[in-house]
């Protein structure tokens, strides 16, 4: 079974090669690892993803939490998310066999990115099936495939807002509608006891 985890680290050297040394002492095998910085400063999001026993997620979960540098770590896996690819694919192309070549990536919804005399590269993202469909296809086709670069998988969870993430969604001196909702009570406060105070002075 795959697992996927997101895992917020800081931005030091060494992570990796401690993230990589615990999947070596655990025996499970990663099949994609991708880093990349996240919204805040000094600190990298790294997306695993590994194969092992359906049971296994929360043992991988506490054991990536235990490492130095490491902040956060999600089972990503289990929830709601969207997951993206990208992939990179040359093909030997001659000028009479290109055309079948465009009009394939026109179907997956790739583009042509680079144009040789004796090869194309094609962009594809999508999920990971997707890919595994347009390299099963190119070689039915017996489109020779000269190179594949791919990224890994990439997720991020749906409509998971956090506070903090809602803090900087903020929009700097618009208040929101509770903030204006306790200045409209306290104000009618303040309206009262000035009020009661000069009925007071009255009596």
């Amino acid at each position: 079974m795959l697992h996927t985890f997101v895992a917020l680290v800081e931005d030091k050297p060494g992570v990796l090669t401690r993230v990589a040394s615990l999947f070596r002492r655990l025996n499970i095998n990663i099949v994609s690892l991708t880093v990349g910085r996240s919204e805040k400063p000094g600190v990298s999001r790294m997306t695993i993803v590994c194969e092992a026993s359906p049971t296994a997620s929360h043992r991988i979960a506490a054991s990536l939490y235990k490492l130095e540098n490491v902040l956060q770590v999600d089972d990503i896996g289990q929830l709601s998310h969207v997951a993206r690819e990208l992939a990179l694919i040359k093909v030997a192309a001659t000028p009479k066999t290109r055309s079948q070549v465009f009009e394939l990536a026109e179907v997956f919804r790739a583009r042509i990115v680079d144009l040789a005399p004796e090869s194309l590269m094609i962009e594809i993202t999508g999920v990971e099936s997707k890919i595994e469909g347009l390299i099963q296809v190119l070689n039915e086709n017996g489109d020779r495939i000269l190179e594949i670069s791919r990224t890994g998988r990439m997720v991020m969870r749906r409509g998971q807002h956090t506070s903090r993430v809602l803090e900087a969604m903020r929009v700097p001196g618009l208040e929101t509608a509770e903030e204006l909702k306790a200045e409209e009570s306290a104000s009618d406060s303040d309206e009262l006891m000035a009020e009661e105070a000069g009925l007071r002075d009255q009596g």
